[in-house]
């Protein structure tokens, strides 16, 4: 086969196609030449040893493009509120349909804190909490520098930075301020409490903060 592919081109073939043989010499050294300018960093006895073991790859390089890719941009807070994206709509401020939330949330609360047993350790379980998502928790407002916002229950449906949003059983959706309010929250018959002011932080943020452990605390 080898012999076929080197072979010359016959004189009427070659005067029909317009193209002339190379000899055996030319051919080779055009090869090499086109082997050593498309694989630079490799030696003579490199190529050929290569080309007698196995079939030759020749990259293609594109020329990398100048210039800094733009990076996909998210929303800004105004156009988040243009968008209305955090506001929840009046068909859909119903009690009964975040009741699956909080079924949710409880199992998730459970997992989290070991089955919530007896004999727990209520310090290991409060530095649970303070770092727990309660996205669907149900929260009581028991003391507060506005009076009206005492006795407010309802399921957590947003939890912003400085506020708390819950929809009511009477479904009302509720805004209460974090600061100068404290929740209360049960869990199976544990019963804690969130001191608003030291919960200003995002749900996100709260993850990855590290809470000191305080005597007192007023609102």
């Amino acid at each position: 086969m080898e012999h076929v592919v080197q072979c010359s081109i016959p004189s009427k073939e070659s005067a029909l196609l317009g193209v002339e043989s190379s000899t055996t010499t030319k051919a080779e050294a055009f090869t090499k030449a086109f082997l050593k300018n498309s694989l630079p960093q490799m030696k003579d006895a490199a190529i050929e040893d290569m080309m007698l073991r196995k079939a030759v790859v020749l990259e293609f390089k594109r020329q990398k493009k100048k210039g800094k890719k733009s990076k996909a941009k998210g929303l800004n807070a105004k156009e988040r509120r243009q968008l209305k994206i955090f506001q929840l709509k009046p068909e859909h401020q119903k009690y009964e349909l975040f009741l699956p939330l909080h079924e949710l949330w409880k199992q998730y609360i459970e997992d989290l804190c070991n089955g919530l047993k007896p004999e727990s350790n209520p310090h290991m379980i409060q530095q649970k909490l303070l770092k727990a998502d309660f996205h669907g928790a149900v929260l009581t407002v028991v003391r507060s520098k506005c009076p009206s916002y005492v006795g407010l229950t309802g399921i957590l449906v947003q939890e912003m930075k400085h506020i708390f949003k819950i929809i009511t059983k009477e479904d009302k959706l509720k805004v209460i301020p974090k600061r100068n309010s404290v929740f209360s929250m049960e869990i199976g018959d544990f019963v804690t409490h969130i001191y608003g002011s030291k919960f200003e932080l995002r749900s996100s943020e709260r993850s990855a903060k590290k809470f000191k452990v305080k005597g007192t605390i007023d609102l």
